[in-house]
């Protein structure tokens, strides 16, 4: 799965849809596997394997997970399971799979983008059901994730319920657990069946990620709410809801109360938000390289999920400091220009989701500053308002060092993008003395 980032460290992990992996399905042992047998024992008749069929050959497209949580037969799974059936309705169909290996309807009723979400609704009534219910656990909760991994049947893992993640705006569950592709959708229970999550991601080697079921009993109410009827366009929906979702996560990015990190003489914006997450590293020149880098990062482990070749609402900053003792100040010109130039190739999505990038290039002085910047914005095809946008900008004046810096925004409004981008220039000044003082003492 590409990331929506792909200079990102920070996104790193992989949605569970089916991919061709070699790993088997992980069925945990505890207390010689007598708890985690009752567990799935009990509720695995509440867990369906879900296929997106595309259909003018019959053949499956997705695998993934869901899950019965009312007797009518509303199912909650991911939205990245279904995502090609909302892109392309006239194309892909839902179904799931019983035991017996008949394969029974499905239709989307409703999505939540932002969470990964959907409910949908089954031809048949459920043979079982979960009923969703607020739910606190201790970290620590042993919880038992239960889906199709891989297509090689119905699994069960063990794990540990360690809490929410730290640098997200909106709530996942860090679970450490051996869940795989195609558990996607599927739930992650106490050994009393309760939901306390739904699985949606992993890192690999024991790491994975839940959605709260509290987002998913919020989407189900809205299903079953009185006079309710599913969308006639998802695409409509899910534009409103990333247009509302990024109306939240930048309100408040670059205003006066935004730290800032000394580099180089300057004072830099840092941290913009408590869930972002910021490094720093230094290159020292070698023989292929004849000068040094101090770069400081900063970004969230917030994404989108779109599609396959598509993901938004990530928000990267990053600062490179130059110097060089080898360089003259030509062969130092012509490197900075040449970090300058370049424009936003490595973010996702192909043609059919986004326009090429339009640029403008201008100097901007600010607080005794000299900048060279360049904006570039691309706009969403199938979402209305919404754009990508990367803000370069380099220091001018130096003859063997210089300051560069990248804002990168995903999924954000057009008025939004140029008033982050005005705000963050706004937050690049010199450093007063004792700053940089500091800096240098760190280094």
């Amino acid at each position: 799965m590409s990331s929506p980032l792909r200079r990102a460290p920070a996104r790193l992990a992989t949605l569970l849809l089916a991919l061709p992996l070699a790993a088997a399905p992980v069925r945990a042992q505890d207390d010689g596997g007598t708890v985690t047998a009752g567990v799935f024992r009990r509720y695995a008749d509440r867990v369906i394997k879900i296929h997106v069929v595309e259909m003018s050959s019959a053949a499956k497209a997705e695998l993934g997970s869901g899950f019965f949580v009312t007797p009518d037969g509303l199912v909650v799974t991911n939205y990245h399971v279904v995502s090609k059936i909302v892109h392309e309705p006239d194309r892909y169909r839902a179904e799931w799979i019983d035991s017996a290996a008949t394969p029974h309807g499905l239709r989307i009723l409703a999505v939540d983008v932002v969470n990964d979400l959907a409910v949908l609704r089954s031809a048949q009534p459920a043979p079982a059901y979960f009923t969703l219910a607020p739910v606190r656990v201790a970290q620590g909760t042993r919880l038992y994730a239960l889906g199709h991994p891989n297509d090689l049947g119905l699994s069960i893992v063990e794990g540990t319920d360690n809490g929410l993640l730290q640098y997200t705006l909106y709530p996942k569950i860090h679970f450490t657990g051996a869940i795989n592709p195609g558990m996607s959708g599927g739930p992650a229970i106490t050994e009393d069946g309760r939901v306390v999550g739904v699985n949606v991601a992993t890192e690999g080697n024991g790491i994975g990620f839940l959605v709260p079921i509290a987002r998913a009993a919020t989407l189900v109410a809205r299903a079953r709410a009185p006079g309710f009827t599913p969308s006639r366009s998802f695409l409509a929906d899910i534009g409103a809801q990333l247009r509302a979702y990024q109306d939240t996560y930048v309100s408040g990015l670059f205003g006066d109360s935004t730290p800032s990190v000394a580099l180089g003489g300057y004072q830099l914006p840092t941290r913009p938000a408590p869930f972002f997450k910021c490094w720093a590293d230094a290159f020292r020149h070698d023989a292929d390289r004849p000068y040094d880098v101090v770069t400081h990062r900063c970004s969230t482990d917030d994404y989108v999920y779109l599609s396959a070749d598509q993901s938004t609402g990530t928000i990267e900053l990053v600062h490179h400091w130059y110097t060089s003792t080898e360089l003259n100040r030509v062969r130092f010109f012509a490197l900075y220009q040449k970090r300058f130039q370049g424009g936003a190739d490595d973010m996702d999505g192909d043609e059919s989701d986004v326009t090429r990038f339009r640029c403008q290039t201008r100097n901007v002085r600010h607080d005794a500053v000299t900048m060279r910047t360049v904006l570039c914005v691309r706009r969403y095809r199938k979402f209305t308002g919404l754009y990508d946008a990367v803000l370069k900008a380099a220091i001018l004046g130096g003859t063997h060092s210089g300051l560069m810096t990248t804002l990168t925004l995903s999924g954000v409004s057009f008025e939004n993008a140029e008033r982050l981008a005005t705000r963050y220039l706004e937050r690049i000044t010199v450093a007063a003395a004792e700053h940089v003082a500091q800096a240098g003492a760190t280094r």
